[in-house]
């Protein structure tokens, strides 16, 4: 503000008080200045520090998994803390947008439309007339319209079933409905609040202990013995329908396998134990097949060869996974015993690229780095190729792919020549050479894939569920952990509502569905509007 003489008062007291004013305005803008820089030095320092751990976050989450092992975290908890730092610099920008004084109105953003069976709950919010309108006609010109998502908690409700008795004057005898059936016949529970309760523990992640705390806020004492019984009824009754995945599943020409711990009490001890929990999954559609997408687990106690030739008794196809040695000595075995069935190797490119990328990472080797960019190149051309049939991707490899392979096998052969046997250097060069014949078969086979992220997908899963639950309880639990797991996670790879499909499955069970027409019952097959 400039003033000129003729501005001035000519009273001293107005003066004085002009000149304080003044003076108090500018110690005033002089603070907000130094507030508005230690505000912005503040963030500044946060959200550097929320950047460098996105970095590391982002390190480990497509590093391998003893990189994973050595910051101490798992996928779970690399999403959990992705989601605290979108969380922190969300709440920085709140800050700041309060900071700024006079800020500009925020235009509304573009968004999807909600899903449109979503219920709508209008409300219409009209002006206040102003005194000098009312009595004249109102004319509706136009409205804006906006839409808020909402939520109403999940509430418990009690079925009440009433069968009235009807006599006839003049005929002897009593009329009366049939009770309904139940797969808990005389239990409390309805068809959909097992269904609930079985998707809640194996599907999200949320145990049984958790639900009984989260029950009780609605006033239902469901205890954790009880609901613990259903479920294992569940995994009885439930257990025909995951045998027949697996079995569609080996009638499949390649399946995917995997295995993951599972630990599990000790009857009698206290203690645990170390169980495995095995996936077996099947997906057609990256070699153009039609078939749905499905995954079955088995529980059992031993990560050996011989539970996998139980699993996949009378399987002959393609068998794709890491590089456990138990596939191996299946496969030995069964060509030693002269076995009718024929189970083909096929290797997975994932894990040996974690194992160059660690050392590409750690700047220890410069053919790792070589390496992990050639292999970059093979997932380019299955990027292209994908949903293709087999003789295309099998050409495409041919043409583009079966050098970069042949180079790769090269550099590490006169690598592992250069380098200290006990180097990691050469321990990640003779995993990939160890296997190479079961690397090599997807450049020839359109129907394999590059590597076994399909049943590591399946899998994940069950380890946040594994986590959350601790351990599986008994080897019952295990293997209703396992029936029902295959059933719900075998929905939502077909995209199908798990709660929908399993409690129009109990309800078709409990009312005598009949065993030849099992198909119709599975996940890919399941009609929402269906009744019965």
């Amino acid at each position: 503000m400039t003033l000129s003489a003729s501005n001035l008062p000519d009273d001293v007291d107005a003066l004085k008080a002009m000149i304080v004013a003044m003076s108090a305005e500018g110690a005033a803008a002089r603070a907000e200045i130094a507030r508005l820089e230690a505000l912005k030095k503040d963030t500044d320092e946060r959200i550097a520090t929320l950047t460098a751990i996105v970095k590391v976050l982002e390190r480990a989450q497509k590093g391998t998994r003893s990189e994973r092992l050595r910051l101490g975290v798992n996928d779970d908890q690399i999403d959990f803390a992705f989601e605290e730092v979108e969380t922190g610099l969300a709440a920085i920008d709140s800050e700041l947008d309060q900071s700024r004084k006079d800020k500009p109105k925020r235009e509304a953003r573009p968004r999807k439309s909600f899903a449109a069976h979503l219920e709508r709950i209008e409300e219409v919010i009209e002006p206040e007339i102003p005194e000098e309108c009312r009595g004249l006609e109102k004319v509706l010109i136009g409205e804006d319209r906006s839409e808020r998502l909402d939520v109403i908690p999940p509430k418990f409700r009690v079925i009440v079933t009433r069968r009235p008795k009807y006599a006839f004057r003049g005929r002897d005898g009593v009329l009366q409905a049939l009770a309904p059936s139940h797969i808990i016949e005389a239990g409390i529970p309805s068809e959909r609040l097992l269904a609930y309760i079985a998707v809640s523990k194996y599907a999200d992640g949320l145990p049984l202990y958790r639900q009984q705390a989260i029950y009780l806020r609605d006033s239902v004492a469901l205890s954790r013995s009880l609901m613990a019984q259903w479920m294992g009824h569940l995994g009885f009754e439930l257990k025909i329908l995951a045998d027949y995945i697996l079995e569609k599943i080996k009638a499949g020409e390649r399946v995917f396998a995997d295995e993951t711990t599972l630990p599990t009490l000790v009857p009698g001890s206290g203690k645990t134990m170390t169980a495995w929990l095995w996936a077996y999954a099947r997906d057609d559609r990256p070699f153009g097949g039609s078939g749905p997408p499905m995954v079955a687990y088995r529980f059992e106690d031993s990560r050996g060869g011989r539970c996998v030739a139980r699993h996949l008794s009378g399987f002959n196809g393609i068998l794709q996974v890491d590089g456990h040695g138990a596939y191996t000595s299946m496969v030995k075995e069964q060509a030693k015993a002269g076995s009718n069935e024929t189970i083909t190797l096929a290797g997975c490119w994932a894990h040996v690229r974690r194992k160059f990328y660690e050392l590409h990472i750690g700047g220890i080797n410069q053919a790792a780095t070589a390496s992990v960019k050639a292999m970059a190149e093979l997932w380019k051309v299955e990027d292209e190729i994908r949903g293709k049939n087999a003789n295309i991707r099998a050409a495409a490899r041919q043409e583009r792919s079966a050098a970069i392979v042949a180079n790769l096998f090269d550099i590490w052969e006169k690598e592992l020549a250069k380098v200290s046997g006990k180097s990691k250097t050469a321990e990640a060069i003779r995993y990939a050479m160890t296997r190479r014949q079961s690397l090599e078969r997807f450049l020839n086979d359109g129907r394999i894939e590059i590597d076994s992220n399909i049943v590591e997908r399946a899998i994940r899963p069950q380890t946040i569920t594994r986590k959350n639950s601790l351990f599986a309880g008994s080897e019952g639990g295990g293997n209703t952990w396992a029936t029902i797991a295959t059933l719900l996670q075998t929905a939502k790879m077909n995209d199908v509502d798990p709660l929908a499909w399993l409690t129009q499955t109990l309800v078709r069970m409990a009312n005598g569905w009949p065993a030849h027409d099992i198909e119709a019952l599975m996940p890919w097959n399941f009609n929402q509007g269906a009744v019965g």
